[in-house]
């Protein structure tokens, strides 16, 4: 876990690194309360100190009064089981059990032989996190189907569950054959070429630079 002694003088100064926030361009880090500091992590994970960079950067205001970041609506966090059950029911909608059904059907499997052991919730971020995929629903079509694509390639089931400016959400059932780091970057070198292949000036963006994706992941086990 990063000291507050090591960080970097950007974070020092960043409203985010002082408070749990949570993202405010993604719906699904609204709806399960996931803090935007896991974000911050990754990034400042994969940056030697100097010569860091971060476009989430938000300078802290001065106040006269200290005050207190609150999500209307929302309580002060979720406690273990209450996110679990959330996610649970989120993977249990129609829409997920649709998607999971064609893309078992457009991989000619038989159902009653895939024997998924393995739920995982994978995030990560544009390297960065430089707000690329602005607007998200721009982008986000394609995004789905590349992932759903993926499931081959991880021997089981991938699903987008969000895709923010500057990050994204999988929800990814494995049978087990491939770790972790193995089915993260398989899924990522073909999403990112097959999104550089149809929006070359995403590039223009991220500086000239080819590769969309920080190397760092977020992942938890949701079933």
């Amino acid at each position: 876990m990063t000291t507050k002694k090591s960080l970097p003088v950007k974070c020092e100064e960043c409203a985010k690194s002082i408070s749990a926030r949570i993202h405010g361009a993604c719906h699904f880090c609204r709806d399960l309360e996931f803090h935007e500091s896991i974000l911050c992590d990754l990034n400042r994970f994969v940056q030697d100190e100097a010569g860091f960079e971060c476009h989430a950067f938000q300078p802290i205001l001065k106040l006269v009064a200290p005050s207190k970041i609150h999500i209307p609506g929302k309580s002060d966090g979720l406690s273990t089981d209450s996110k679990k059950k959330a996610f649970l029911n989120l993977l249990s909608s129609d829409k997920i059990k649709y998607e999971k059904a064609l893309a078992l059907q457009q991989l000619s499997r038989d159902p009653d032989g895939v024997y998924v052991r393995l739920k995982y919730h994978i995030a990560w971020s544009v390297v960065r996190r430089i707000p690329v995929f602005n607007p998200p629903n721009h982008f986000v079509d394609l995004a789905k189907d590349v992932f759903c694509g993926c499931s081959e390639k991880v021997g089981g089931f991938v699903y987008l569950l969000s895709l923010a400016p500057d990050h994204l959400h999988l929800y990814v059932d494995s049978d087990g054959e491939l770790s972790i780091e193995e089915m993260v970057q398989r899924m990522k070198r073909i999403s990112n070429n097959a999104l550089m292949e149809k929006f070359p000036l995403l590039s223009e963006n991220l500086g000239g630079n080819t590769e969309i994706w920080d190397d760092a992941y977020f992942v938890e086990t949701v079933g």
